[in-house]
């Protein structure tokens, strides 16, 4: 019940004036204070400045707060909100600085969304953090700071060393502002390297317009977005569809999150439809005035479970296209 009780904050009674995007980090995480003193270093921020939830800083060029909590940010359920009570300024997105753990140890530099649509039972706590049965909103930058992450990594000395991937919606904290995990993997080696942090920082330089303030990805109000359902965690075959098309693309969900309770092919049960629907809704939330459309990997699922949520999607307005119909 903690996701409805924090959007009770936006009852406050202040009256938020300048949107900003907050680009958040934690002290228990070391990836996370890694990325933080990157874009530090690059300079262009004012003072520090001391509030009850976190340290402060802000930019002199563009409406973007760099603020650093002591808690874990997963477990940082309501930040975006607690931070326009204390500022007084309104959070447009949040862009969260974190470590990204992997059993494959391979370094790498992902990016996601956040949410545990999938997760049972419904309004308890998620495994790491969020609330089972939530998504949050994507920022709209997804697609643009995908893009931009790629081209640097490509031109720089860790090209040969580290990959670049998307990840499948997952985790916490819960939050009411378009939210994106910008990430270094995937072990402790990696977690407080200079050179990953220090590339990470210019692509956010770039995106944000900290140097020059000319930013990217910023959602005109209209225009195709993607959805991605199906495929394992690293969505390769959204991921490919989203390099080679350029759309700007919403949440992105593994079978895992799609969970089908049995085989009645006329009607299955689970919760594979509230989790479809949440994705569908915070997509449609963080591109307002777009037309959302879904590419399934066909693949991953059954032919029942691909009728059920083609079916499903078509009861509240959305196409389902194959890869090809994307890009031709």
């Amino acid at each position: 019940m903690l996701y409805w009780l924090l959007d009770g904050l936006k009852v406050t009674g202040y009256l938020p004036n300048n949107m900003v995007t907050l680009l958040l980090a934690s002290r228990a995480d070391n990836a996370s204070v890694n990325l933080h003193d990157a874009v530090v270093s690059l300079g262009g921020w004012n003072t520090l400045e001391v509030f009850p939830h976190g340290l402060l800083m802000r930019h002199t060029i563009q409406p973007v707060h760099l603020l650093l909590i002591e808690k874990l940010h997963i477990y940082a359920d309501g930040i975006d909100l607690i931070h326009e009570k204390e500022t007084s300024e309104a959070v447009d997105e949040v862009l969260v600085l974190s470590r990204h753990a992997a059993k494959s140890g391979r370094p790498s530099l992902t990016v996601h969304a956040i949410g545990v649509p999938g997760e049972i039972p419904h309004g308890e706590e998620g495994f790491a953090g969020g609330v089972k049965g939530v998504a949050v909103p994507p920022s709209p930058r997804f697609s643009a700071i995908y893009s931009v992450l790629r081209e640097e990594c490509s031109k720089s000395e860790l090209a040969d060393e580290f990959e670049v991937s998307l990840e499948t919606t997952h985790h916490g904290p819960v939050l009411t502002k378009p939210t994106l995990y910008l990430e270094i993997g995937s072990t402790d080696s990696e977690w407080i390297r200079k050179d990953a942090a220090n590339l990470w920082a210019e692509v956010i330089s770039k995106v944000l317009g900290l140097s020059d303030g000319s930013a990217e990805g910023e959602w005109p109000g209209t225009g195709e977005v993607m959805v991605g359902l199906g495929g394992g965690h690293y969505a390769p075959r959204h991921s490919d569809i989203a390099t080679r098309s350029g759309l700007p693309f919403g949440h992105l969900l593994a079978n895992y999150a799609l969970i089908f309770d049995d085989e009645n092919k006329e009607s299955p049960s689970g919760p594979w439809r509230h989790s479809l629907k949440e994705a569908i809704e915070k997509t449609r939330i963080a591109y307002p005035g777009g037309t959302v459309f879904v590419h399934l990997d066909r693949k991953s699922f059954k032919g029942w479970q691909r009728k059920a949520i083609i079916s499903e999607l078509s009861l509240i307005g959305v196409e389902v296209r194959r890869g090809k119909e994307i890009v031709p």
